[in-house]
């Protein structure tokens, strides 16, 4: 690395993986300027964040230049998108810049996102406007304050271009941080042509980068589709865990990595519905709230589909009867995971016979009240502090809570201990801050329309430590005023 260099690169996609992609370069913006720059993450990156502070780093971040070391690339996928399959997708409006190895030695992929137009844009612009890049940089911090494996935002700059949506918006580009873009569209791609060695070639490579522990393993593959299984099991319960919505979990969004990736219609609930649904084009609610989990069993069975050949390559039966066992056994895994995430939620410890029904019995309890979801696990919390007035006014008929809080307050004596020490315990998991859309749609428009990032600083501040209750913060805490109306979001860049 030169004397210069910023970023010291090790690309093994691009050396790799010749012929799953199309080398290209970022579009040069007029006015690059940077508007947000994660300090914590470069540094976890080895970076120099007061270089990148910079012009350079403007440059750099909008796609005008390539830093040295970077081998920026449009990467090569499929994916069904709403159910109905597209053999090629790609990246149209990203480019993969080059690999970092991070402090702790890991692998993190470097991506731009909104540089413009690409070999895979079919008739797009390629570009992405400042709302929409400062939403996923501001909900993917706060799902990894959260816990959650998730993609991150290391910058976001403007490009000094008005791009045309529903009305001029200024032009932005995201620089997201991810263990890699490999999807289960990526295995798609190359199934949907036949392209057995290039699947066996994507699927080592997968291996290699994510489950090394598989490489002499006799079963491989159907050992990738197990991990990848689990991880998005994992995935999909913390989301139900804290209220989140996805909105567009297409084949293409499904990381093998098993990290939460792209953040277009995402949102929080605020009250309890499990058939919530905020994104403008699923209208029928294909990727509501409550039916998470089942599309990712879809979408893994997708991905059992391309990996086939390469389970068993001289007997298909016995590849279809393996990979079907194993995507047989996701509700299983899911509902452990999730049942965990509960017990957390609600201080019951060790799992013990009825807990399961205490569960699901709480969210029957909620169905249909008006519930706010993260309101609730934090004052019952409260309640162990001596009231629960605030956790039953939040129902439409407090009584309908009651029988529940009796057998819960019966099932926590059985532990013992001291209710205030257990009231700390569930402070811990269950948070105080979320991403409250009324919130992000302020900070949203106030970057936009005024270029005033003062909101958008202060609620990111906040999301920065959601456990942590703190005086003068009250206004984050709540749901949505009645005058905001039902929320939508669009997929926007």
């Amino acid at each position: 690395m030169s004397r210069d260099a910023v970023f010291t690169f090790d690309n093994s996609y691009a050396a790799e993986l010749e012929g799953f992609y199309i080398p290209w370069k970022g579009e040069r913006a007029p006015e690059p300027k940077l508007v947000q720059l994660n300090r914590s993450l470069a540094a976890e990156l080895g970076l120099d964040a007061d270089t990148l502070a910079g012009e350079r780093g403007a440059s750099f971040f909008s796609g005008s230049e390539a830093p040295e070391g970077a081998a920026p690339l449009a990467q090569a996928y499929a994916g069904h998108q709403f159910g109905d399959f597209s053999p090629q997708l790609g990246d149209g409006r990203a480019l993969l810049i080059g690999e970092l190895i991070d402090r702790n030695g890991r692998r993190r992929d470097l991506q731009l996102k909104g540089s413009g137009k690409t070999p895979f844009s079919r008739g797009g612009d390629g570009k992405a406007v400042l709302g929409p890049v400062l939403r996923e940089y501001l909900i993917g911090e706060a799902m990894h304050a959260l816990g959650i494996p998730t993609t991150r935002a290391l910058a976001a700059a403007t490009t000094g271009v008005m791009v045309m949506r529903e009305a001029p918006e200024p032009g932005a580009v995201l620089a997201r941080v991810a263990a890699s873009h490999l999807r289960v569209g990526t295995f798609q791609f190359f199934a949907a042509r036949g392209e057995t060695a290039q699947l066996r070639q994507l699927a080592d490579y997968a291996i290699r980068r994510h489950d090394p522990d598989l490489t002499d393993a006799s079963d491989r593959d159907l050992g990738l589709l197990r991990r990848v299984r689990d991880r998005q099991a994992a995935l999909v319960a913390q989301w139900l865990s804290v209220g989140f919505v996805h909105g567009v979990m297409n084949t293409d969004n499904v990381a093998i990595s098993g990290e939460t990736l792209d953040y277009g219609p995402c949102a929080f609930i605020d009250d309890y519905d499990p058939v919530a649904t905020f994104s403008s084009i699923d209208r029928r609610g294909r990727y509501a709230y409550g039916h998470q989990p089942a599309i990712a069993q879809w979408n893994l069975a997708r991905l059992a589909e391309t990996l086939l050949p390469l389970i068993d390559p001289q007997d298909t039966a016995h590849a279809i009867e393996v990979a079907t066992d194993a995507i047989d056994e996701f509700p299983t895994i899911y509902q452990d995971i999730w049942q965990t995430e509960m017990q957390a939620k609600l201080g019951l410890g060790t799992r013990k016979d009825g807990d399961q029904d205490l569960v699901n019995d709480l969210h029957t309890a909620m169905d249909g009240q008006h519930v706010d979801f993260t309101l609730l696990f934090r004052h019952l919390a409260e309640g162990l502090r001596g009231d629960m007035s605030p956790a039953r006014a939040l129902f439409d008929d407090p009584t309908a809570l009651d029988p529940w809080l009796a057998r819960w307050s019966a099932r926590l004596a059985e532990g013992g201990g001291n209710s205030h020490a257990l009231a700390a315990e569930l402070d811990r998991v269950n948070p105080a801050y979320i991403p409250r859309n009324h919130l992000v749609e302020q900070a949203l428009v106030a970057a936009s329309s005024s270029s005033d990032f003062g909101p958008f600083e202060r609620l990111l501040e906040v999301l920065e430590r959601p456990f942590e209750r703190r005086a003068g913060l009250e206004d984050y805490e709540g749901p949505a005023p009645d005058e905001f109306g039902p929320y939508v979001t669009y997929c926007g860049t």
